[in-house]
Parts: C-alpha cells; structure tokens; sequence
C-alpha cells in the first residue's frame, strides 16, 4: 500500500473519488506550506511554490493496482502530473504534482 495525499476531484464526494472509493481513508491532512493550488478549469493543481500555503486534503492507502490507475487518470505519462513526495504537516505521503504552466489560473487557496 502507498499512502496517497488527495486534493481535487479524488476527495470524498468529489466526481473522481470512485477511483478511490474501494482504498482506505485515513484522514483529512495538510500540506507543509511549499505548495500552491490553482483551478485549471474543472479541476486543480497543485504545484511547490515558494510563497506556498498549507493545501487541505485526504489521506489514503492505496494499493499498486489502483495506483497504477491512478498514475493514468492524471496523465502522468503525458506529462500532466507527477506523483512525487508530498511534505505533510504531519509526515509525508505521495500525491499529483501539476507540470504544464499555471498562467492565468486562479489560485484556489488553501483547499479545492
């Protein structure tokens, strides 16, 4: 299981969460304050910024197969996102990291 760092369109009650729904939730959680959340039309990004505030989300355990689904539902093949290392207040777990440019998007703020 990989403990995944969720912000957008995979929360509970989101239009994305049934790629989840079937992992474990752990809990809500925040991100140290490196990151930056914009509104790419539908959905958000998140991205390391210097200026950044603390991103809410949810925790989840997620198993390699679910994962992988995962890894395509964000593109990161196509170069939309990245899963890398997310610093928690509370630790560290993965998440979706946005690549492509954020101009002219508008910051979200602390949560999606």
């Amino acid at each position: 299981m990989t403990r995944v760092f969720v912000y957008g369109t995979l929360k509970r009650g989101c239009e994305n969460h049934r790629w989840i729904d079937s992992q474990r939730f752990v809990g809500v959680a925040k991100t140290k304050p490196v990151y930056r959340l914009y509104d790419l039309g539908g959905y958000p990004g998140m991205v390391k910024a210097k200026d950044g505030v603390a991103v809410e989300g949810e925790l989840w355990d997620v198993n390699p197969a679910s994962l992988s689904r995962l890894d395509v539902l964000e593109d990161v093949a196509g170069g939309e996102y990245e899963r890398a290392p997310i610093e928690l207040e509370s630790g560290q777990a993965e998440g979706y990291l946005y690549l492509r440019s954020i101009d002219g998007c508008r910051d979200c703020g602390t949560s999606w």
